[in-house]
């Protein structure tokens, strides 16, 4: 008597990739809809993982370039657009032979797979930083020179020092460290895509805190950029603690 299409789909939930192989052989006669549509699925999700590999080893190219390098960090900051919040910068350094998927420039990423990945990216990494500069100083600084900052702080914040940074399309100023700015890195390293992911999380994470205690703007939802509901509560609430008054002046007008 033949297994159940159940049975079948649970040696397919439980087997590792070798022992798959082999269910496609044991079942490959097998003309039950059921069994050719699980066959059909599960090498439809192998097709995708390999994809995904082959992408990524083009991801570690500039990895892979610098080898000779122990510790490369890729450097990537989020949020130098919005009228209210922080900016935020990511220091990544990867472990050589990194076996993480999916990295890529996190706008492209749902928020979900940003979120696992985060976690991947913490669980796994040498060394990670987070460099944060408010409003505050935006204002007086000017955006450019305060994403720097935020880069330097997070540099600073690696408790291992990186031999050599792997950077979002700038040259950051004061670091005395060797640095290789790559226009659109973050869809371009590894490395610099771990930035971008956890710059982009730890940022989006604030934006929700700071709709809780500044509600009205919608903050947890634009994450302080432009929105029609933000632009609303500019004009009936007024401004905020953490808005930037340099970017907004003309919204208040």
């Amino acid at each position: 008597m033949s297994k159940s299409i159940d049975d079948i789909k649970k040696e397919f939930e439980q087997a590792d990739r070798q022992t798959l192989l082999s269910l496609y052989e044991i079942y490959a006669d097998d003309n039950r809809s059921g069994v050719v549509s699980l066959i059909s699925k599960y090498k439809k999700q192998e097709e995708k993982l390999e994809a995904e590999k082959r992408r990524m080893e083009d991801m570690y190219i500039y990895e892979r370039k610098y080898a000779d390098f122990q510790y490369i960090c890729g450097i990537d900051e989020v949020g130098r657009g919005p009228l209210a919040g922080p900016v935020v910068a990511g220091a990544v350094i990867l472990p050589k032979n990194c076996d993480i998927l999916y990295l890529n420039d996190s706008k492209k990423l749902s928020e979900k797979m940003r979120e696992i990945l985060y976690d991947e990216i913490m669980e796994k990494a040498v060394a990670t930083g987070i460099g944060i500069v408010g409003p505050n100083v935006i204002d007086e600084i000017n955006i450019l020179q305060a994403t720097y900052e935020a880069m330097r702080i997070a540099i600073s914040n690696l408790k291992v020092r990186p031999d050599l940074l792997l950077n979002d399309a700038v040259t950051i100023p004061e670091v005395n460290v060797r640095q290789v700015p790559i226009i659109k890195g973050d869809a371009k390293s590894a490395s610099i895509a771990a930035a971008s992911i956890i710059a982009k999380v730890t940022r989006d994470r604030l934006m929700v805190q700071y709709d809780e205690v500044l509600p009205g703007y919608d903050f947890a939802s634009n994450k302080g950029y432009g929105s029609a509901k933000h632009l609303r509560a500019l004009q009936e609430i007024g401004t905020t603690p953490i808005h930037r008054r340099s970017f907004i002046k003309k919204f208040l007008t």
